[in-house]
């Protein structure tokens, strides 16, 4: 797929695969798409990346470098509420001397982002089964977003907060309770995957990669936000 060439470009793009479901587009691209997301949880992302024309692929910079944006899908139910928290970035749990919040990756990934809606799930359905089919899944209204003064001060906030429970030895201690709009908690494909970090009395230890989440409030209100603009 050609890569946009602009940020209007890009929107444009998208926009114009609101309303398809997500067949639609991977059999437009050619791609096969899978039963479910078990085994296959960024299969979504993958999909629009291939078919906007994503540049970064697992590079740590943003999805589109030469446009700074990073693509986030946000899977919602119909009536417009996030179904799950948003991953950001891995969390670095060695190596923090020097590191603020102006150089971190969690900035750099939130400073521009293109969020697409998944509508997953339909609350309305009168059976058990909420969650609608992967291949029927459609693609909502995206938009470009940027943090106002007040979310980065947010996002800063709770960075600081879990960064300096990480360098002080107490990474064992976070849970979902810390932080306001982000939060840290184990990313790793199994129980098995495990990485270096230290504890209060700076003695190494293996632990399971962390990750930065926005919490689903937060994204609630961008998506609020987004709404109440169009």
């Amino acid at each position: 797929m050609s890569i946009p060439s602009s940020e209007q470009e890009l929107l444009e793009k998208v926009q114009s695969l609101a309303g398809l479901t997500l067949a639609e587009v991977a059999n437009e691209a050619g791609i096969e798409i899978p039963k479910d997301l078990k085994r296959n949880k960024g299969w979504v992302g993958l999909l629009l990346e291939h078919v906007l024309g994503a540049s970064a692929s697992s590079r740590p910079e943003p999805d589109f470098p030469h446009l700074g944006i990073e693509l986030k899908t946000l899977p919602i139910n119909n009536q417009g509420k996030p179904l799950e928290t948003t991953f950001v970035s891995v969390a670095p749990l060695v190596g923090l001397v020097g590191m603020n919040w102006e150089n971190s990756w969690v900035r750099k990934k939130l400073s521009r982002v293109l969020w697409v809606p998944i509508i997953g799930e339909n609350v309305n359905n009168n059976t058990n089964e909420k969650s609608i089919p992967l291949a029927q899944r459609q693609i909502g209204s995206a938009f470009i977003w940027s943090p106002s003064v007040e979310e980065e001060y947010l996002l800063a906030m709770d960075w600081q907060e879990l960064t300096d429970m990480i360098a002080l030895g107490n990474v064992e201690k976070i849970n979902g309770k810390h932080g306001q709009v982000l939060q840290l908690r184990p990313k790793a494909a199994n129980s098995k995957a495990k990485t270096k970090a230290f504890d209060r009395h700076g003695k190494p230890f293996m632990t399971l990669p962390r990750g930065f989440y926005l919490k689903v409030p937060f994204t609630q209100m961008i998506l609020n936000t987004h709404l109440r603009i169009n």
